[in-house]
């Protein structure tokens, strides 16, 4: 498993911040596994994987525009430096660029006419790009092309 080969090294060169991050990550994981009553299995399924990982980055997000409005700087930089670390096991995520392409494309061939069609389009993306979007900025693309 990468991410614990990626502990032991943190640990090794007494990196305490990628060691924390990183037993966070492998506690939410055991932790969906008990959810999920996987006792028989080591591994999780490379998509509950990614979805746990992606919430953890959602969360810290959250977390930084919080720390942001307090004017709490050393817990934004503890936060993105957690967003860092949890993103280096993340399948890489496309760029705004790409992102509105693949939206424009799956709205003309879902034949989107409007915000009501807003699921189709979703559910299209989702089927085929969940790993590579970030569904929160394709909300937003949605959104401005289906007025």
């Amino acid at each position: 498993m990468k991410i614990e080969t990626k502990l032991s090294e943190a640990l090794k060169s007494k990196d305490k911040r990628t060691y924390l991050a990183l037993r966070l990550v492998i506690a939410a994981i055991k932790d969906t596994m008990i959810a999920k009553k996987m006792k028989d299995k080591k591994f999780l399924p490379d998509e509950d994987l990614i979805g746990l990982l992606k919430k953890m980055v959602k969360q810290r997000n959250d977390s930084c525009d919080a720390y942001k409005k307090a004017g709490r700087n050393e817990l934004l930089e503890n936060e993105m430096s957690e967003i860092k670390i949890i993103n280096e096991f993340l399948p890489k995520q496309l760029n705004a660029e790409e992102t509105k392409k693949i939206c424009l494309q799956t709205i003309k061939t879902v034949g989107a006419n409007s915000v009501k069609d807003m699921g189709k389009v979703m559910g299209a993306l989702k089927k085929e790009y969940s790993d590579v979007l970030d569904f929160s900025k394709v909300s937003q693309i949605i959104k401005e092309n289906l007025k």
